[in-house]
């Protein structure tokens, strides 16, 4: 009777020293699994519990609200990790807007995920700002090329002019963005996108292939066309005073994670970008798809300078962080490979 009374003394003091030790970290996102981001949380979930007892429950979009919601219980705690667009997150965060800024982000592949791996304005002057806002960065990476669908053949803006396009809330810089380029840019939810596409509500939006593909936006129009003007970008981000709780080898936990699944995402971003365009060509042959010249493209880069400067005029904040990135580009140039 004793020797069980010990045995289950030490069975339940084994089960509280795990408990005490685990914990289940909430992660919510604003994609689905299969999703860029939602190959990250997977990516970033299995690393944390295949190095530690912890375990990450992720909610994929849809789950908790609408992005603006999940960025607000991750603000109060109730969530510990997020992942969501620098589109969305700039409403927050004003300096996120830089991500979303027309023709500065390269289109070369390699040059891009140098810069997001390597850049100075992301991984030394953008984390304060976010520690401002109760927050801690822990990745920007990029989703994939923008693409413009339409059902009219663009390649002015003159072309543009009048047309309705639908363009991400709260986003101030796609407001100025389209306007610029000669469209009438329409803020909207992204629930309500399939339905004003098939009511003539909008005449266009702009997503990643990847996402283009997944939700037949391509059944919806006609023609898609690449200006190479930017690419869908997305964070991840915690908690900070949950950060700032952790053990110091719970914190390298973290970080390791992070940097092992922004290593995923950057392989797996291309091949998804590239399988969506794929699967356009094979199962919409009358599809249209249009790349703009490079003299074609550079009547849309004058216009979209002014969009530049007032981003950077909002802030010094935002002129540094302009100049930073205009440099990491620089070198990301010289050194991607």
């Amino acid at each position: 009777m004793k020797l069980i009374n010990l045995k289950s003394l030490v069975l339940a003091g084994m089960i509280a020293a795990t408990s005490l030790s685990a914990a289940t970290w909430k992660y919510a996102m604003g994609e689905g699994l299969d999703d860029p981001q939602g190959i990250y949380a997977v990516a970033f979930k299995n690393y944390i519990e295949s190095h530690s007892d912890n375990k990450i429950k992720i909610y994929p979009v849809g789950s908790l609200g609408e992005e603006t919601d999940l960025l607000e219980q991750t603000k109060f705690g109730l969530l510990q990790f997020l992942g969501q667009s620098t589109g969305y997150m700039g409403g927050t965060i004003p300096e996120m807007d830089l991500f979303t800024l027309p023709y500065v982000l390269p289109t070369d592949t390699k040059e891009l995920d140098y810069f997001f791996k390597n850049s100075k304005a992301i991984n030394k002057m953008l984390p304060p700002i976010f520690n401002k806002h109760g927050l801690e960065l822990l990745a920007v990476f990029p989703e994939g090329e923008m693409a413009i669908t339409t059902n009219e053949v663009f390649r002015t803006p003159e072309d543009l002019q009048g047309k309705k396009m639908r363009v991400m809330p709260g986003s101030p810089i796609l407001v100025d963005t389209y306007e610029a380029f000669g469209a009438s840019p329409v803020p909207m939810s992204w629930g309500d996108l399939i339905g004003a596409l098939k009511t003539n509500m909008v005449d266009g939006e702009e997503n990643p292939t990847v996402w283009i593909e997944a939700y037949d936006l391509d059944k919806l129009s006609k023609v898609l066309t690449y200006m190479g003007h930017s690419s869908f970008n997305a964070c991840a981000v915690t908690n900070k005073k949950f950060y700032d709780k952790l053990s110091a080898k719970d914190k390298k936990l973290v970080q390791d994670a992070s940097a092992h699944a922004e290593k995923v995402i950057l392989k797996e971003a291309q091949k998804l970008d590239a399988y969506g365009l794929g699967r356009i060509v094979r199962t919409n042959p009358d599809y249209k798809i249009v790349t703009l010249t490079k003299e074609e493209r550079e009547v849309f880069k004058k216009r979209a300078k002014p969009v530049q400067e007032k981003f950077a005029e909002k802030s010094d904040s935002n002129k540094k962080l302009l100049a930073q990135m205009r440099k990491d580009l620089e070198e990301a140039e010289k050194n991607a490979k």
